[in-house]
């Protein structure tokens, strides 16, 4: 879907585009346009959502009396598009995408007095704490405990797979504090301070040489009950409120697109330089890919409107979600085939410069020979599997849609 944009949007797009050539800086630009993966190095990122914040923008899809920016889902497309063209990072998804809105809409007036202004203006970062060593798709299997104690629920266990837990003072946890029959029931939702004690955070690095993930150890970590957002024993409730903005609430059309553009740039560039043609069947699956951008188009703008005005949206945050993330994974298979020797030259943790410890990448240019975006392309192959793993198996989201659609 090619949007007409009216009068006014095509206003709001030549300001985001005026923005976006005036307040981002080359450092910012260098990481936005040189990411491995979903996530920006978490130092620029934070310096952006600064800038963003400072115009009112660092929450596209906030209510204005929140801080939020009150946008449409035009606006947001708008917005995602340009950003991506521009080089600049995402802001983190766990904060203001997912804890934020599920805060909105659970939180007590003094949760969202406390903790909706320090998302914003980035005094608290958030990481999630769902996914457990013997609870990953089966969610409502987790078993980290958390024993009522006074004012405090006293928490014991453990969470994997935390994306930037590493550098988060504040998560957002699924907790047990009933047995129960039902194993969704029994289930809270804590907000726990990642400065206290009792809390370990050990590092997992990825296949790419990247430390993003971590696994987090809880030792008798005082929480306390004012935490809980939503009830007691019914966080799954706002466990699956949160994931409809998890799997539903990105775009993943306006991004993909962008992405698509600039691998056609690239390559004219390679074959003006090296003239050799692009393959004719490369070229026929990037036809066939765009096809299916501008189908993943029509089903966000219906969603994201259902979203904007508190609407659930079904089964369909699911579909998006498996378009979303396998559309994902094709555009780094056609941009790592399109990138040839150069990315089938790089070998993970090897020209890593600093170590598999490093935490972020380092230069592109210190990884091989060649333009950027082709020392790019493996690394972002090899870090987007994990797309159709995280928010949910797409599996899963199958299965979610043939019971709730089909009656399976």
């Amino acid at each position: 879907m090619t949007l007409s944009l009216s009068p006014a949007d095509e206003a709001f797009r030549q300001e985001v585009r005026e923005f976006l050539a005036m307040y981002l800086t080359p450092d910012i630009r260098r990481s936005g346009s040189r990411m491995t993966s979903v996530y920006a190095d978490h130092t620029s990122q934070m310096a952006w959502q600064a800038i963003l914040h400072a115009k009112g923008w660092a929450a596209p899809g906030w209510p204005t009396e929140y801080g939020g920016a009150g946008w449409s889902a035009v606006q947001r497309h708008i917005y995602a598009r340009e950003r991506v063209l521009a080089g600049a990072p995402p802001t983190s998804p766990m904060g203001i995408n997912m804890a934020g809105p599920a805060i909105i809409g659970y939180g007590t007036p003094e949760q969202k007095e406390f903790f909706l202004p320090r998302m914003l203006n980035g005094e608290h970062f958030w990481c999630q704490g769902y996914s457990e060593p013997q609870a990953g798709s089966d969610l409502a299997a987790l078993q980290m405990r958390a024993d009522r104690d006074g004012d405090h629920f006293v928490c014991s266990g453990s969470k994997i797979w935390l994306t930037h837990a590493n550098v988060a003072n504040w998560m957002f946890c699924l907790v047990r504090t009933t047995r129960s029959e039902r194993k969704q029931q029994g289930i809270t939702f804590l907000l726990i301070d990642m400065t206290t004690p009792g809390i370990e955070v050990r590092p997992i690095v990825m296949n790419s040489g990247e430390w993003i993930q971590n696994q987090v150890f809880f030792d008798n970590v005082r929480v306390p009950v004012s935490n809980v957002l939503g009830s007691i024993d019914d966080g799954w409730t706002v466990a699956k409120y949160l994931l409809e903005f998890e799997r539903g609430g990105t775009a993943y059309a306006p991004e993909l697109r962008a992405h698509l553009d600039a691998l056609l740039e690239n390559l004219a560039v390679l074959r003006e330089r090296d003239g050799n043609p692009v393959n004719p069947l490369l070229s026929a699956r990037i036809a066939d890919f765009a096809i299916q951008i501008e189908v993943l188009d029509a089903l966000e703008m219906e969603i994201l409107s259902a979203l904007s005005v508190g609407h659930s949206t079904g089964t369909d945050a699911s579909m998006m979600k498996i378009l979303g993330t396998e559309l994902q994974q094709r555009m780094t298979e056609l941009a790592l085939e399109a990138a040839g020797p150069v990315a089938r030259a790089w070998q993970p943790g090897v020209s890593m410069p600093g170590g598999p410890m490093l935490g972020y990448p380092g230069p592109v240019e210190d990884y091989a020979s060649g333009e950027p975006w082709q020392a790019i392309a493996p690394i972002r192959y090899i870090n987007e599997r994990a797309g159709t793993i995280y928010a949910g198996t797409n599996e899963i989201q199958r299965g979610i849609i043939a019971k709730a659609e089909l009656g399976l």
